[in-house]
């Protein structure tokens, strides 16, 4: 039975680095095109979720949100108006209390997917709740689709945060069981290097970013490339796929790459202040790709909708790649800051269980 104390829910959810970009939606919060991820271990967001039974329900959303220990109006406003979008999917949201408490390790609204793991994390502990008032279990699969499904509405590339390791999200003929709506985890076999994919962010800067990502998608409706970069992502999907199954790292690189550069090409030709590349971004991509040339290794960068470098490696590498790091990408770095990091398991609940 519920009891009329406050109950509190934990959640730890990863960041995400896309390797097929989503830019551009339609319809509400639905994916121009697929994109493949993987999530990451050690890049996380974490939520707590106190909820408590109003005294006279009003049909109203009534919430604290809490950055890092301190009240923050912005991210409040923000998560006030996604759940009164969800009050049709989830009414109950009405009748409590709600405190939120969230923190990051790494910095935000820098590019760096904060907005996929705050928000996994928040709808995580949105089904973990709805199990609570329901009273009704859901199995894991059931659980986390729908946990996609919630996280989605507030940012797309949440949806795919509620799942480790390699990660799918929009409808593909290319990708088993894939839907709009939902992400997909993306099966690897038991010998796929995939499986030992790590990941260091290059932090060029930790400023917030001038063009948001929810701007920059609204900007894709308008953009005469649209239908071009619709064609390119759904053709880079389908490449991908093979080149993971035929383990062609050769061939997945050079679409990553592809990626991460039509992106803010993309960016760049529908905004003035699109150009979120910095000088030291680009010294890292041409450093990279000299590491590479002379070292043959099977490594390739990344970047999502800002100036940070994802150097994307294997494990049986990184006694090759660390001292390259530190000695040379790191000059690169504000303060030297970069972080270390890998493909994780994905989310984790961080309280108790709750029996019915």
């Amino acid at each position: 039975m519920m009891s009329d104390e406050a109950i509190i829910i934990k959640w730890k959810a990863p960041s995400n680095i896309a390797l097929i970009k989503y830019w551009g939606k339609k319809g509400h919060q639905l994916p121009e095109n697929c994109s493949l991820s993987f999530s990451l271990e050690k890049s996380v967001t974490i939520t707590s979720h106190a909820f408590q039974k109003k005294h006279q329900p009003d049909n109203r959303i009534t919430l604290e949100y809490y950055f890092h220990g301190q009240r923050n109006p912005s991210f409040e406003k923000k998560i006030a108006l996604f759940l009164n979008d969800l009050i049709s999917k989830m009414p109950f949201l009405a009748d409590y209390m709600l405190v939120f408490r969230s923190e990051n390790n790494f910095p935000h609204s820098t590019g760096i997917a904060s907005s996929a793991s705050s928000m996994s994390a928040l709808a995580l502990c949105l089904v973990s709740m709805e199990e609570i008032i329901w009273q009704k279990k859901l199995s894991s699969d059931d659980f986390f689709r729908r946990a996609s499904v919630i996280a989605r509405l507030g940012s797309g590339s949440a949806s795919r945060s509620v799942y480790g390791g390699l990660v799918t999200w929009g409808e593909s003929p290319f990708v088993a069981a894939s839907s709009d709506e939902y992400a997909t985890p993306f099966p690897l076999s038991k010998e796929s290097r995939l499986r030992q994919i790590s990941d260091i962010i290059l932090i060029v800067t930790s400023k917030e970013k001038k063009v948001s990502s929810t701007l920059g998608h609204s900007l894709m409706k308008q953009h005469p490339f649209r239908e071009g970069r619709i064609d390119q992502a759904n053709k880079n999907m389908h490449q991908i796929t093979l080149a993971i199954r035929n383990n062609d790292y050769h061939t997945l690189a050079a679409i990553a790459e592809n990626e991460a550069l039509s992106l803010h090409a993309l960016l760049m030709t529908s905004s003035p202040d699109g150009l979120l590349l910095k000088p030291n971004t680009l010294s890292i991509i041409e450093a990279i790709r000299r590491f590479r040339d002379q070292s043959g290794l099977d490594l390739f960068f990344t970047i999502d909708a800002g100036p940070n470098v994802h150097l994307i490696y294997f494990e049986d590498q990184r006694h090759w790649v660390l001292p390259f790091v530190k000695e040379v990408l790191s000059l690169f770095c504000e303060n030297g800051q970069w972080i270390d990091d890998k493909i994780g398991a994905g989310p984790q609940l961080l309280t108790p269980k709750i029996k019915f």
